[in-house]
């Protein structure tokens, strides 16, 4: 990290070892790969009207749209209405989806500009004031633990919707650059800006949970 900076990280599911096929084995499909292909089989049904497909493609991903909406908003409530109105439009939405990109890169734009629409027009979420607790010696690990969380939500959820939007996808996500480019259609050092001044703004409204 240049000058020293330590990352801002919060906690998130690791995700699966890649295991090198055997030599002579011809490597199976992605799971990603498989994936997508599912995607455009039910998009494709969809798109003619097939109303069963439908139902399937919003459980494949449901979750995936809560989560964001809840780490871009910080609210349960506000991410669960999110996640209601995007399932809802998704019927419609999915006419103007012209598969020159992934579906879940599509579908994270849909999410995010969504999301950035809800925050602009409600009050300011809170941000982590010096009356929250800091963590205290012999406190217990677990509710400590549930204090630096709540803090790090109150935080991202308290930047501003340009640099909590590429937190979101890069940081907490695990999008690469190029992934959080294509979302939000912006140039990759403008994303790496963003993150840049995300973390030094969440490092600095953290500082007394180091």
């Amino acid at each position: 990290m240049p000058n020293g900076e330590a990352e801002v990280v919060l906690a998130t599911p690791p995700t699966d070892r890649v295991v090198e096929p055997s030599a002579g084995r011809t490597p199976r499909p992605s799971r990603d790969g498989l994936d997508a292909q599912a995607d455009a089989w039910l998009i494709a049904k969809v798109t003619s009207g097939d109303v069963d497909a439908y139902e399937v493609l919003v459980r494949r991903h449901r979750d995936r749209i809560y989560r964001i909406a809840l780490r871009m908003l910080g609210d349960p409530h506000d991410a669960e209405d999110v996640a209601q109105d995007v399932v809802i439009q998704l019927w419609t939405a999915l006419a103007g989806f012209a598969g020159t990109s992934a579906f879940t890169t599509w579908l994270y734009r849909v999410v995010v500009n969504r999301c950035i629409t809800v925050a602009r027009a409600r009050k300011p979420v809170r941000p982590v004031l010096d009356d929250d607790p800091p963590p205290s010696h012999g406190a217990d690990d677990v509710a400590v633990a549930r204090q630096r969380a709540r803090a790090a939500m109150n935080a991202v959820a308290a930047l501003p919707p340009d640099l909590r939007t590429v937190f979101v996808l890069h940081q907490i996500e695990e999008l690469g650059y190029q992934e959080v480019v294509s979302i939000l259609e912006v140039p990759e050092p403008t994303v790496r800006g963003r993150l840049h001044r995300a973390r030094r703004t969440l490092l600095r409204e953290l500082r007394s949970w180091e």
